[in-house]
């Protein structure tokens, strides 16, 4: 084993190799990149988590809409609450529903207070359009956001579902 005398210790301490500080500059390069990755991502992931919220609300409001043929006189109101209800995390002003019932087209209605087509009885209007083995088609709009560090990459970006169920 090679012992350096005092006089070596002191010139490499004076002279450091050329490795040091080497990790720390690849790590400062790095960083940004990995976090602009890693941010992307999870952006990304809250949109696809929108997404899938959407698509379980939907076809649960569908489906509580083709069910209240001669129970309700405001069937897109109605719709528009029970997938509301389904997605709790969406904003609400946000939704712009669009409704079409046995072929008649309500909408759309951005908003959940404007999502109406009140009828004055159950087998008029677009209650009475809710008829047994009719079609019940439900659509909803959301934007989504997909800004990573100030930039946008899809500016113009709307979240679209949509679920049609036979009226009961």
């Amino acid at each position: 084993m090679e012992t350096l005398s005092l006089r070596g210790r002191i010139r490499a301490r004076r002279h450091p190799s050329c490795d040091d500080g080497q990790s720390i500059l690849e790590f400062a390069l790095c960083v940004p990149v990995l976090l602009l990755i890693v941010t992307g991502i999870t952006t990304f992931g809250v949109a696809l988590s929108n997404y899938l919220t959407m698509t379980n609300a939907v076809g649960t409001a569908a489906q509580y809409l083709a069910v209240q043929r001669s129970v309700t006189t405001n069937p897109c109101s109605d719709a528009a609450n029970a997938f509301v209800n389904a997605a709790p995390n969406l904003n609400t002003a946000n939704l712009t529903f669009s409704f079409s019932l046995n072929g008649t087209s309500y909408g759309p209605y951005t908003g959940l207070s404007k999502s109406t087509c009140s009828s004055s009885s159950t087998s008029t209007g677009a209650a009475g359009n809710l008829v047994a083995g009719g079609s019940a088609q439900m659509t909803v709009y959301y934007p989504c956001n997909l800004a990573v560090y100030g930039h946008n990459f899809l500016p113009n970006c709307n979240l679209a579902v949509q679920t049609t169920e036979i009226v009961q």
